[in-house]
């Protein structure tokens, strides 16, 4: 990073001198100085410069890609806040960037497909009419349009410029969403590269603008489709792009839509799919006017029929970190079911595989980020908040303030009480898996679990498809008694807390006995001790297509009554199970939160001693207690 001199006074370093840190007293009250330049205390930028003042201004941001086909190159629109002593001073600053397809004119009534089918489309036969759900217009339309913003108000007292951008094809950008595709995420970068002088930007009377006034530090953050937009640009190693904080964010969108094979929505969200979203993001005109045509062309890719992976979800798969430069604090909900857990799961372990800087923020909350007043404790008894963490974060990778964040623990992961707790990594080392079998002394759909070897009785257990009518809640529910629409297995009460830090897998022995295929649904739950009257806690799920048993890429027709190894993860967690309660399985069809609703009817069977759940249990065997 180039460094201006003011930062090197600031910091104390003489020309030809070794970088020192002058840091004020923590009661130290900050005041600006007559030469521009940040103030830190405590290794946290503080607010010196006037956001009244501050320079506000839109440019266009020439990319790479033309989404629309008009053989112009698309434009992106993007906005500016910067202290003004970035212009009176020369006084150049890093940016964080947000980016994002929500900024305006949103489809509020973009039609949705209807996940009721009379067949799944895999047995040849399905069949969809239109239909739309309206929540997700209420929960995206509700994203901040323009400058000022919460960043802005927060970071250029602080030394930043904030830049928010359109994502192609949306609001005032040019060329046509495309849902996460390669194109996309140029289009993304190409602000990235206008900030370090490597691509055009021009004002609105088309006039050249240059970036003369950053170092071209940049640090990406936003949150669920903001926050995916900066694991797409990570990936592809962009010079400039220091740092990234993805809240709730994507990192491969056939995890968003699919699951091993099945058509699995995002939480909330039933039907939706790349297209859907694209129209959302276009706006009505756009997806309807200049950009049918190629959102028409997500609907005949994305292939709700197979739910195949396949190269169209290759193009939107950014979990490769072998490019990446920037440094990466993943921040999630363990309760997340819109963008689920396996998001950042699987970009972690990406991370982790080639070395990336980075540290992990979870939270005990859904679809968005911990709040900013959230806290942890360090094992040192310094205290710091989740802003004050992001704050940090930002300062050492931009401002390259040492404030020895990187020397902190690797996980913060808040607990059931709400408390937060830190670890040395996640998931946890101490994690190891323990085989738990189905055991079943008859055919009656309700069995145990159990690490001791389990009876090996030839027993199996049926169930029939009723996930259209019968809500997920009704079926995890009083797991003792037996229902012919799931099996339940459950294990002895608890003796100790257990933990489960990690993925779940379920090795089941299935058949399907009157059609070609099948919804296959899994809960993990948490349930009280027996008798209690208190809601179970489903801990995670996980969903499966029996045709994809080899593999997501492959659809491999089943054979009507045979029985097949089917092998899947569930979604990853982190979970105590108190002492006193019990671990259970629910095992059903189709699921009326996140597959296609068939109509009733299909019956399935599961042999039970052939059969077993694998548990993440951080200390093994001997910490599960039975």
């Amino acid at each position: 990073m180039r460094r201006s001199p003011h930062l090197l006074a600031l910091l104390g370093v003489g020309l030809a001198g070794a970088l020192t840190l002058t840091a004020a007293p923590a009661a130290a009250r900050p005041t600006p100085t007559a030469t521009p330049g940040i103030v830190v205390v405590d290794g946290m930028t503080q607010p010196v410069f006037s956001l009244a003042d501050a320079i506000e201004e839109r440019v266009y941001v020439q990319t790479t890609v033309d989404t629309d086909h008009d053989g112009r190159l698309d434009r992106v629109a993007i906005d500016i806040s910067r202290p003004r002593e970035t212009a009176t001073e020369g006084f150049k600053v890093p940016v964080i960037f947000e980016h994002s397809p929500y900024r305006k004119d949103v489809w509020s009534d973009v039609p949705y497909p209807s996940v009721l089918v009379d067949e799944l489309p895999q047995n040849g036969v399905g069949r969809r009419s239109g239909q739309r759900t309206s929540d997700v217009t209420v929960q995206r339309a509700t994203a901040k349009a323009n400058l000022p913003g919460s960043l802005d108000d927060y970071y250029v007292p602080r030394g930043y410029a904030v830049v928010l951008g359109q994502s192609v094809g949306t609001g005032d950008s040019d060329g046509c969403p495309t849902s996460g595709d390669q194109a996309e995420t140029l289009g993304t970068r190409a602000v990235i590269d206008w900030l370090n002088g490597r691509a055009k930007g021009y004002d609105a009377a088309g006039a050249p603008v240059t970036a003369d006034w950053t170092t071209g530090a940049v640090g990406m953050t936003g949150v669920s489709y903001n926050g995916t937009l900066p694991n797409q640009v990570a990936a592809t190693g962009v010079p400039g792009l220091r740092t990234i904080v993805p809240v709730a964010a994507i990192s491969s969108w056939y995890d968003y839509y699919r699951a091993n094979g099945l058509v699995v929505a995002p939480g909330t969200y039933q039907g939706e799919d790349t297209d859907v979203l694209a129209g959302f993001t276009a706006g009505q005109t756009r997806a309807e006017g200049r950009c049918a045509d190629e959102i028409a062309e997500l609907t005949a890719r994305q292939d709700r029929v197979t739910g195949d992976y396949s190269a169209f979800w290759r193009d939107r798969d950014h979990r490769d970190a072998r490019k990446v430069r920037a440094s990466v604090l993943v921040v999630h909900g363990l309760n997340d079911w819109n963008v689920k857990t396996e998001h950042f799961a699987g970009w972690w372990d990406e991370l982790t595989r080639h070395h990336v800087p980075r540290r992990i923020w979870l939270h005990q909350g859904g679809h968005g980020g911990p709040g900013n007043t959230a806290s942890v404790t360090l094992p040192d008894g310094r205290t710091w908040t989740w802003k004050q963490t992001e704050n940090r974060w930002f300062d050492h990778w931009l401002w390259q303030v040492p404030n020895g964040i990187m020397d902190e623990p690797t996980a913060v992961v808040q607990r059931e009480d709400r408390s937060y707790a830190t670890y040395a990594n996640w998931p946890d080392p101490a994690s190891r898996e323990v085989s738990l079998r189905l055991a079943a002394t008859d055919a009656t759909p309700v069995g145990a679990l159990t690490s001791a070897r389990a009876p090996n009785r030839a027993v199996e257990h049926r169930f029939v498809d009723e996930g259209r009518t019968i809500h997920p809640d009704t079926l995890v529910a009083d797991p003792g008694t037996p229902s012919p629409h799931r099996l339940a297995y459950l294990s002895p009460t608890l003796t100790r807390d257990v933990r489960v830090s990690g993925r779940p897998e379920l090795r089941l022995r299935l058949a399907i006995d009157n059609k070609p295929d099948a919804n296959l649904s899994a809960y993990l739950v948490d349930y009280g001790p027996a008798g209690s009257t208190a809601a179970p806690t489903v801990v995670t799920r996980g969903w499966t297509d029996p045709q994809n048993r080899r593999s997501a890429s492959r659809t491999d027709p089943l054979r009507q009554g045979s029985l097949y190894d089917l092998r899947w993860t569930l979604e990853p967690k982190d979970h105590v199970f108190p002492a006193g309660h019990r671990i259970g399985l629910v095992i059903f069809s189709s699921d009326q939160e996140y597959t296609l609703l068939p109509l009733g009817g299909t019956r399935l069977r599961v042999a039970p001693h052939r059969s077993e759940l694998r548990l993440p249990v951080v200390g093994g065997r001997t910490a599960l207690g039975f």
